[in-house]
């Protein structure tokens, strides 16, 4: 199917929506940005992120300071917070790590009531608000509707059939709820009545026969090919349309596994407009062919009216996980700035697809690993290679051999909430640096390699050129849920996973103001204003991805204003930033300060394996405590059959090449961390703390 084609009239897919009640309100256009209230994640239906209001500026930034902050669960340490606070009628709505949603007021800081969750916890990233209700979900694939004044349970409607319902904020317009679907073998983006939640239509992210792309999967691989919605759409009332992102393909063994499913397989890595009533398909384009890297390219769609070759058009920025922005015609799907399928490296045992789009101005991040020299700068370039991969470019295929490439499935971008501004017409992105090795071995979607530095930056876009302006390296990846909030005043805030808010200037990037909210931010702030005094919010609160229990978590519901005297709070202990190894501490006396390599070893009973061993956790101890001025052994097992070695990174204090039966030490003279790797395998990874 030639991926420009622009297909119009009814999917087979979609079902229709007659006899729905449309909504008494008339909402504003999809590009016009929310002045008082925020009342829905992404800030307007085109997903903007951006407010009209100006009072917090760059003359004023520096009285900005504490307004309130409310400790929503009462101080809750543990969990993943994914949700991002909205604003209507001057009352904050955000969901807690309990699956809990609290209204809280705006100017004082005050719940104002709390509903407690009855489905079981659940992952979210946002609840909607429309007709008197507030809507949230419930384990098990549980619609709720609260009531907008008291948090009473309105109704609650459970919809199997379609994935799993979880992760993904919900959007409401004119009657219908929006509701994706996310993490299981065939999703689809469903709209429910909003009134009691009866399904009115659903669409098929894998089409299933007879209905449009299920051509496009081989055989029965469409009911286990994923392409789940997990994000928000973007909506245009006026054209009626609603865009959603689907994810990546999945396999018969992992994402990373394309043997048994030949074809382009949509709708995976697509962005599909559809009919807002109906789910009636319009037009959609593909990212990526039939993609083996988890390499999705989910986001909430950005739209916007930017002026191209001296012509106004309304766009939809699409792309995120490869680094790259595809803008596109949102009425029919065609690209005014040019998008060409280029030949990539093919792999036959993988039914690999012969091309891939790429936008024609290029992406905003590297897309292929750098190979520098062990002993030279530490850290070096983010993207440096981990040694002993097979080092690879965006694209390039894989079988059991792991490929190092880079964005990798973590970033460039991921589920971060993106911006437009309408000042300076630039489109940002938090993204991350995350290298990551595919393989059929490696677990459903890749390894992130134990000792990399997972960093990250800020990057604004032309949309009306799709070149970078800017862009700004950061210490922490932004790619998980670290969301951009421009403003009219060209002020840029996004939340850190040490959990300090940025205010950064629109312009050019550079830092202007910063605030510690004592957790990690995964979400996006917003503004807001009430009774004429504006203010600043932000949840920080912290989830897992990708620095895992080292992300340090809260309960912390934060709103600023101008002469806020409310102090910042106690500075948590700032994230481990670099991929931590498979395996607790054990301290080198209890093992007579030695690593035998390639082997496993049993923290509990204190033993080494017997067998051979290729697996990430393949050194035994993978993390072993010495003090300084200890000397520690490097053994190769006589029984093992293959040579192994210890490659010391990025310092290159050693790399030992070791034949079974072979020993060799290292003394070690000054306090660190020094992880090291096999040459046989790059995945056994150990490290050495020296304190």
């Amino acid at each position: 199917m030639d991926r420009r084609q622009v297909l119009k009239g009814a999917a087979a897919s979609a079902v229709g929506a007659a006899g729905v009640p449309l909504g008494t309100a008339t909402p504003p256009p999809c590009t016009t940005p929310p002045a008082h209230d925020f009342p829905k994640v992404g800030g307007n239906y085109g997903n903007q992120n951006f407010s009209a209001l100006t009072r917090i500026n760059r003359g004023s930034l520096r009285r900005l300071g504490g307004a309130w902050v409310n400790r929503i669960e009462g101080g809750l340490t543990t969990g993943t917070n994914q949700s991002t606070a909205i604003a209507v009628d001057g009352v904050l709505y955000i969901e807690s790590a309990l699956g809990n949603v609290h209204a809280v007021d705006g100017a004082t800081g005050v719940t104002k009531w709390t509903y407690h969750q009855t489905r079981g916890t659940v992952t979210r990233r946002g609840v909607a608000v429309g007709q008197g209700r507030v809507y949230t979900h419930g384990k098990d694939n549980w619609v709720i509707a609260l009531d907008q004044q008291t948090g009473a349970v309105v109704w609650e409607k459970q919809i199997t059939g379609y994935g799993n319902m979880e992760k993904v904020a919900v959007t409401y317009h004119d009657g219908l709820l929006h509701i994706g679907t996310h993490d299981g073998d065939r999703g689809a983006a469903l709209a429910v009545n909003a009134a009691d939640g009866e399904l009115v239509w659903h669409f098929w992210g894998a089409p299933g026969p007879g209905e449009l792309g299920n051509d496009t999967w081989e055989g029965d691989s469409y009911l286990t090919g994923g392409a789940t919605p997990w994000i928000h759409p973007a909506l245009d009332p006026e054209l009626g349309l609603v865009y959603w992102t689907f994810g990546n393909a999945r396999g018969n063994r992992s994402s990373q596994d394309g043997s048994q499913r030949g074809g382009a397989n949509l709708f995976s890595s697509s962005i599909v407009a559809m009919d807002i009533r109906t789910g009636q398909y319009r037009w959609h384009f593909q990212s990526i062919h039939h993609g083996i890297w988890d390499m999705d390219n989910v986001m909430a769609p950005v739209l916007a009216d930017v002026r191209i070759h001296g012509r106004m058009r309304k766009v939809v920025v699409y792309g995120s996980k490869s680094g790259m922005y595809f803008i596109l015609d949102r009425t029919d799907g065609s690209a005014p700035l040019g998008i060409d399928e280029r030949p990539v490296p093919q792999d036959a045992r993988q039914k690999t697809w012969p091309t891939q789009p790429f936008p024609r101005q290029g992406g905003w991040t590297e897309q292929r690993v750098v190979d520098q020299p062990l002993g030279t700068s530490v850290p070096g370039d983010p993207n440096r290679a981990v040694p002993n991969y097979v080092p690879g470019a965006l694209y390039d295929p894989h079988w059991d051999v792991p490929v190092l490439s880079i964005p990798g499935h973590g970033g460039g971008a991921c589920w971060n909430h993106q911006s437009f501004s309408h000042s300076t017409g630039l489109v940002y992105t938090g993204f991350g640096y995350v290298a990551a090795a595919h393989s059929l071995t490696e677990s459903s979607n890749g390894l992130r390699p134990p000792g990399e530095y997972q960093t990250g930056g800020v990057v604004a876009v032309d949309v009306s050129t799709n070149r970078v302006k800017w862009k700004r390296r950061m210490p922490y990846s932004l790619a998980h849920g670290n969301g951009i909030l421009t403003t009219a005043a060209n002020l840029a805030f996004i939340g850190q996973p040490d959990g300090n808010l940025l205010c950064l200037d629109a312009e050019n990037g550079r830092e202007l103001w910063r605030f510690q909210c004592g957790a990690a931010i995964s979400s996006s702030p917003l503004m807001y204003e009430v009774a004429g005094e504006q203010y600043l919010a932000v949840y920080a609160g912290g989830t897992g991805i990708p620095y895992g229990d080292s992300a340090p978590r809260g309960d912390f519901l934060w709103s600023f204003k101008l002469g806020g005297a409310v102090p910042a709070a106690a500075t948590p202990p700032p994230p481990v930033v670099r991929r931590p190894v498979s395996g607790g501490p054990v301290e080198g006396s209890t093992v007579g300060n030695k690593v035998v390599l390639a082997r496993t070893y049993n923290a509990t009973t204190g033993q080494v394996g017997t067998v051979e061993s290729t697996a990430v956790n393949g050194m035994a101890p993978t993390h072993l405590r010495v003090p300084v001025g200890t000397t520690v052994t490097f053994v190769n097992p006589v029984d093992n059959v293959n040579e192994h070695s210890a490659t010391q990174f990025f310092e290159g204090l050693f790399d030992f090449r070791l034949q079974p039966g072979q020993s060799a030490t290292y003394t070690f003279t000054h306090r660190g961390e020094y992880f090291f790797n096999d040459s046989h395998s790059p995945r056994p990874t150990g490290k050495i703390e020296v304190y």
